[in-house]
């Protein structure tokens, strides 16, 4: 499986119910708002783990908005990258590439132009805030059998420190980030992938 964030979406028609809020959620959700559409680019060591035994670490990199790189360690032979409108996974090993609508996975919700967790599109279905950590859960409105996505954030001051993702099939996948930095000037080319093949709209 490859980084959750990246995780296709599947059709469903289930109702989502949103998670009551009380007047200090809802302003520690608009502060965590407000913090994530402050983001301009992030570069982080990441581990990722998941709940069918798979294990990865590597490297990756986020421009606001829309950008996204991705580098696994060997020997898992992946690339990811998000240009902004496409997000292409490429295997290494089989020199093959395989791409989605950015929007269509759960990376678009982090790297939305506007972040907005709770709003017509995305509803929020868990919050907790405990022990110096904020955790957010949100799903797409319209389509919650997709899964859901958990930022996880440090309370104070906040800074973002892991997700986790339950896809349409129910496995878990955290990601958390290690050595962490905010801010720098990220090279575009991050985020410049040749297609193999030439997508249907760009």
């Amino acid at each position: 499986m490859i980084l959750a964030l990246v995780a296709a979406p599947a059709a469903g028609a289930e109702t989502v119910v949103p998670v009551p809020l009380d007047e200090a959620a809802r302003s520690q959700i608009a502060h965590i708002e407000n913090y994530l559409n402050g983001l301009k680019t992030l570069k982080a060591r990441f581990v990722q783990i998941s709940s069918n035994g798979e294990f990865a670490e590597g490297n990756l990199w986020m421009s606001w908005p829309g950008r996204l790189r991705i580098e696994y360690d060997p020997p898992k032979p992946d690339l990811i990258v998000a240009n902004g409108l496409w997000l292409a996974h490429y295997d290494k090993e089989l020199e093959q590439d395989t791409y989605v609508l950015l929007d269509s996975t759960p990376a678009g919700i982090l790297l939305a132009e506007k972040i907005a967790l709770d709003s017509e599109t995305l509803t929020i279905v868990g919050y907790e805030k405990a022990a110096g950590t904020i955790r957010v859960s949100v799903t797409r409105t319209a389509d919650p059998g997709e899964g859901s996505v958990t930022l996880v954030f440090n309370a104070n001051p906040i800074a973002l420190k892991k997700w986790t993702v339950i896809d349409p099939l129910g496995v878990v996948t955290t990601v958390s980030l290690q050595e962490t930095s905010f801010g720098r000037t990220l090279d575009p080319e991050l985020f410049h992938f040749e297609f193999k093949k030439t997508p249907l709209f760009e």
